[in-house]
């Protein structure tokens, strides 16, 4: 795991851990490390699980399906992310999601049940990753809260104009890339591609924005 520790070091969950500290508490969470290739499961909706991951190289992406192949991305997780978290921490949860590797990946997988009961040791490490973990699932819950704002927008229109002005301001630069390629920009904001595409054209010819594969330059 020493190869890893610069994404451990500025991950969330290991804040205000030293890097001896770090390396010493992934055993209290029964650390292990798995690779997974490009378009192969991690979680499955409809399993059950004590582990949470952490994207030590690679992403993967977060998303739902039906039963008729629908996708909708929820959210892209890139190196130092975390997924899998709310449904570890509440014991015989059922998943209602999916977790694939976008590209080759390795995940740290952290059994959250460990942190959950007594430390055997009572270490002051278990009590800080314990913190931790609060404000981890904190921050999902406001990355989620983001995405209901967009999708609640009537129109294909305003789910972008929406989607694109939070970009915007989580870079603090009218110039920004996002995380998606055109069909996952679709699955996000759960529209139909060609009718996103003609959306996004009828506002580069409005002068509204400018847009190069990922890349937006929003004009005021």
């Amino acid at each position: 795991m020493k190869k890893y520790i610069s994404v451990l070091r500025t991950s969330p969950f290991f804040s205000g851990l030293t890097d001896e500290e770090i390396l010493s508490v992934l055993h209290c969470v029964n650390a292990t490390s798995i690779v997974k290739t490009e378009g192969t499961y991690i979680f499955r909706a409809g399993d059950s699980t004590e582990e949470m991951g952490l994207v030590l190289s690679g992403s993967a992406l977060i998303i739902q399906e039906d039963l008729w192949g629908h996708r909708n991305i929820l959210s892209r997780c890139k190196t130092g992310d975390f997924f899998g978290e709310p449904y570890a921490a509440k014991p015989g949860s059922v998943l209602n999601i999916s977790v694939v590797a976008e590209k080759n990946c390795e995940i740290l997988m952290l059994n959250v049940r460990r942190l959950l009961v007594t430390c055997p040791t009572a270490c002051d490490h278990h009590q800080k990753l314990v913190r931790n973990l609060v404000s981890v699932l904190a921050n999902k819950i406001l990355i989620f809260n983001d995405k209901i704002t967009h999708i609640s927008k009537r129109t294909t229109r305003e789910k972008l104009l929406s989607y694109l002005s939070s970009e915007s301001i989580k870079h603090s630069s009218l110039s920004f890339d996002i995380p998606f390629d055109r069909q996952q920009l679709a699955d996000f904001l759960c529209v139909e591609r060609a009718a996103m595409s003609v959306e996004l054209s009828k506002l580069q010819k409005e002068g509204l924005l400018k847009t190069n594969r990922n890349h937006f330059e929003l004009l005021t």
